[in-house]
């Protein structure tokens, strides 16, 4: 395809040369949809923030004439996908695709995509996978019309704001406790290590300092030496700590109502109005992964580690705005008792996979058809 100013060069990212031009990139493709909100990420003048703390990784951008014009990024690793006779597989992780906007439609975009998953190829990997939301039209014709991707699963985030001016209640009947790594790490593959996207470096991941750490929940009177008749668990990764986010194309009528709401839960708290909490200006956010547990009281005691999580968040962070779960689109049994804003959250998202390699296609088709595991593991470093 001709690109009318001269050839296009997509090559590996040059922090000394691209950063300040990349940063520029960034901002002329903040602006989003004109007709509803957008989220815009900043990146704290550390474009590979988003990657960094995975097991392998790789940004690519897209030069046209001297301009920097688009850029991709990409990460690998080992993970099970609940598939016989071969149940762990390499994957690929595409995501923080952009082209500027005076580029776009002339196939930028599916050649950063191409390039990342010529690399993917380089490195063995199995399968490559992405992650849009539902309704994002032009990913979804990117991705699925034109370089053969195919839905995969549609999990749920739920997003619930942080109120820094009231605690949420944790019942006095169940008891908390941080569990050790070594720990968690044992927990996690006693119980998870056959779900959907487990990562095989859980231990990385549990270790790294984003990682505020893991909590069990179970009913008081009993004890964790043993395994109590019931139990939940999740751990809890610090996003804010990588990048921050902030919120776009708002009407000004939702802007005047956040404030005046605000100024109410300051000067009148015992009017106990719920506050929103202000998402003009940059923000962190908590995100609850791992979330698993048994028994009947299961519900509860999600509920209950989810609570503290908010009161963590509430008195150790001034900038963590809100606390993002992500969890299977059939795990219906923990969304019911996950606490979220359902005006905030999105009841289905949607994951595309492909493979790399032509003995797999057929077990593409297997994977896109067989029932999912109720529980999906979202990789934190990958939010």
């Amino acid at each position: 395809m001709g690109y009318g100013s001269g050839e296009l060069i997509i090559r590996s990212y040059n922090a000394q040369n691209d950063r300040v031009r990349l940063e520029g990139l960034e901002s002329i493709c903040e602006v989003g949809p004109a007709d509803k909100p957008f989220l815009f990420t900043d990146t704290l003048g550390d474009p590979i923030c988003r990657i960094k703390n995975s097991p392998i990784y790789n940004m690519l951008v897209a030069e046209l004439a001297g301009q920097l014009v688009g850029v991709i990024q990409g990460t690998i690793k080992l993970v099970t996908l609940h598939k016989p006779p071969k149940n762990v597989a390499k994957v690929g992780y595409i995501l923080g695709l952009r082209v500027a906007p005076a580029y776009r439609r002339r196939g930028i975009g599916s050649r950063l995509v191409t390039k990342l998953e010529e690399w993917f190829v380089a490195c063995n990997v199995d399968y490559t996978y992405m992650a849009t939301e539902k309704d994002n039209e032009a990913s979804y014709k990117l991705f699925v019309n034109k370089l053969g991707y195919v839905k995969f699963r549609t999990p749920a985030i739920l997003v619930n704001p942080v109120n820094h001016h009231r605690s949420s209640q944790i019942s006095s009947n169940f008891k908390l406790t941080k569990l050790k790594i070594k720990e968690a790490e044992s927990l996690y593959r006693k119980y998870l290590s056959s779900t959907e996207f487990f990562p095989i470096d859980i231990g990385n991941i549990l270790r790294n300092k984003l990682s505020l750490g893991t909590w069990v929940a179970y009913p008081k009177g009993e004890t964790w030496g043993k395994v109590p008749t019931s139990w939940a668990m999740l751990s809890v990764w610090n996003s804010g700590e990588l990048f921050k986010l902030r919120l776009g194309n708002v009407p000004i009528s939702c802007f005047m109502y956040t404030k005046s709401s605000q100024l109410i839960q300051k000067f009148l708290p015992c009017f106990k109005l719920p506050s929103i909490p202000d998402f003009f200006n940059p923000f962190g956010f908590y995100f609850i992964y791992g979330v698993y547990g048994e028994g009947p009281l299961y519900g509860k005691l999600v509920k209950s580690l989810c609570n503290f999580v908010h009161n963590m968040a509430s008195s150790k962070s001034k900038d963590c705005k809100v606390i993002v779960t992500e969890i299977g689109g059939n795990d219906t049994r923990s969304k019911l008792h996950i606490p979220h804003r359902k005006s905030m959250s999105c009841s289905e998202d949607l994951w595309c996979i492909k493979s790399l390699k032509n003995e797999d296609g057929k077990r593409v088709h297997k994977l896109t058809t067989m029932p999912p595991t109720r529980t999906l593991f979202v990789d934190p470093r990958e939010v």
